[in-house]
């Protein structure tokens, strides 16, 4: 489950996700971006960011070494909708990095892009989870867990 829901998200996130299993519009992606712990913005900052673009404008810096942003698309999408609990719930395919380098991460932005070259300016932060890793070299595996990324009731 998600640390926080970024306010442009709430109540709409599971439709963003929704779109991307559907793939309408055509190329639209959700995207895993690493963020780098030193200089990270307090929870209350960031969720009220609108764009990836507004977010990483601030002292928030994204991970740009060789664990980089990446995209899911459809086939990394489970969303569940579970009558009898009341809820959505909404999983991606693990993440991994392989041989991973590059500064302390402390936080992975869970986020949505509307076409498959979207500027930053145009992708929506949705969710942003916990994730203290120290690139190392070696592979690197965000597991979302049974919980998934998303949940709404």
């Amino acid at each position: 489950m998600a640390n926080f829901v970024f306010n442009i998200a709430k109540g709409r996130a599971a439709q963003y996700f929704q779109n991307v299993e559907d793939n309408s519009p055509s190329g639209c992606k959700i995207v895993v971006v690493p963020i780098e712990a030193s200089g990270v913005e307090a929870d209350a900052t960031l969720k009220d960011y609108d764009t990836l673009s507004a977010l990483l404008a601030g002292t928030t810096n994204e991970q740009t070494s060789n664990m980089t942003r990446k995209d899911v698309v459809a086939a990394g999408i489970t969303i569940t909708v579970d009558d009898s609990g009341d809820l959505v719930k909404v999983e991606i395919a693990d993440q991994t990095w392989t041989a991973a380098t590059g500064n302390a991460i402390s936080d992975l932005l869970i986020c949505y892009s509307p076409g498959a070259a979207s500027a930053d300016t145009l992708i929506i932060p949705l969710t942003c989870h916990d994730f203290s890793v120290t690139p190392d070299g070696s592979d690197i595996v965000a597991d979302v867990g049974s919980n998934g990324v998303y949940q709404a009731s």
